[in-house]
């Protein structure tokens, strides 16, 4: 539905040469709800502006629909944005007009009757929980609602694809909650493909299917929702995973971490396990086997989509022998083992 083929975008500003876009490639199949993720500046936005030539790429193809709008007219493009829809992070509604006007804005752009247009706002205002708000204006409004006539809005031509540059970053979190659930909603009954642009991983385990991360404009990572929370390949990954789930060494204890092992150290770890990991008791197995104990510094279990994730931070305490079986066995049992460095031992 959505494929970007080595999509560039450079910016220049007199001498100086900005890549905000680096050979991206990226497939979104019909019907799928897909997030791009990263920090301010990666490239995000940029991202999502090429998929409807809001800006148009410097290099690359970017097809829509089975359409490559890289290679359309003036006339063909502004046809085919016709089925592509977008919601922004500050809703961009006009303040002259009510709400019922906002929603009908780009029917009378195509040229259609009066009778059409109110049979066609009509059940979107009832499809975003708005039918008793068509004759106020925005400044009546909450942010809530403010987003939800720009979901009707960019609903109205029927579109394809719906682009969510940022849509529920200015939203407190139970409105955001809201309006996920209604994208969620518009895409299972009414098959809209989805590309959901944000910085919010909570955003990304609601409802995405699949997600990509960016960094300094490169597609750096692309898995599904459950394989990126339990197992992200790339630090940055790690990082917006940890970041997310609030899971850190104490301070007390950063100051005291080593990066390599030495005399009468032990090791500290952060692991991340799901499925049936999650319910074995594979601590006190450890404990056990290897002849280790294991102090818990902080441990946590979220749920993701239909994943049960699972995190700790741990001292192994034992050897150099033991504590390195411990983690052979732990890797053998399919846990993640990162280990965040070593500190001294106190026997």
């Amino acid at each position: 539905m959505i494929e970007l083929n080595n999509v560039s975008k450079t910016y220049t500003n007199g001498s100086q040469v900005v890549h905000a876009l680096k050979n991206a490639n990226l497939h979104i199949p019909k019907g799928a709800i897909h997030g791009v993720i990263g920090l301010s500046g990666a490239g995000k936005s940029t991202l999502i502006r090429c998929v409807n030539l809001l800006e148009r790429p410097t290099e690359g193809s970017v097809m829509v629909d089975g359409q490559d709008i890289t290679r359309l007219s003036a006339a063909q493009l502004n046809q085919a944005r016709h089925r592509i829809g977008m919601i922004f992070q500050h809703f961009n509604l006009l303040t002259t007009r009510n709400v019922f006007d906002n929603v009908a804005f780009p029917l009378e752009l195509t040229g259609q009757s009066k009778q059409a247009i109110k049979e066609r706002v009509e059940p979107l205002l009832k499809l975003v929980g708005l039918a008793d708000k068509a004759s106020q204006f925005p400044a009546q409004l909450s942010g809530g609602q403010k987003q939800r006539v720009a979901i009707a809005r960019a609903l109205a031509n029927e579109p394809a694809v719906l682009l969510c540059d940022e849509a529920t970053s200015a939203l407190d979190p139970q409105t955001t909650t809201s309006i996920l659930e209604l994208l969620r909603d518009i895409n299972q009954t009414l098959g809209i493909t989805i590309l959901l642009i944000t910085h919010e991983m909570e955003v990304v385990k609601s409802i995405c299917h699949r997600v990509s991360l960016i960094s300094a404009g490169e597609l750096v990572e692309d898995a599904e929702v459950g394989d990126f929370f339990t197992a992200p390949r790339t630090q940055l990954g790690r990082d917006f995973l940890n970041d997310f789930l609030q899971l850190t060494p104490p301070k007390e204890l950063v100051e005291r971490l080593q990066s390599s092992p030495g005399e009468r150290t032990h090791p500290v770890v952060r692991l991340t396990f799901s499925g049936d990991a999650v319910s074995t008791p594979l601590i006190s197995r450890l404990a056990r086997e290897c002849g280790v104990d294991v102090s818990i510094l902080q441990a946590k279990v979220e749920s993701i989509q239909e994943r049960t994730l699972g995190l700790m931070i741990a001292e192994l305490l034992g050897d150099a022998q033991q504590t390195r079986q411990a983690i052979t066995y732990l890797e053998s049992h399919q846990l993640n083992v990162e280990v965040l460095g070593h500190v001294q031992r106190n026997d």
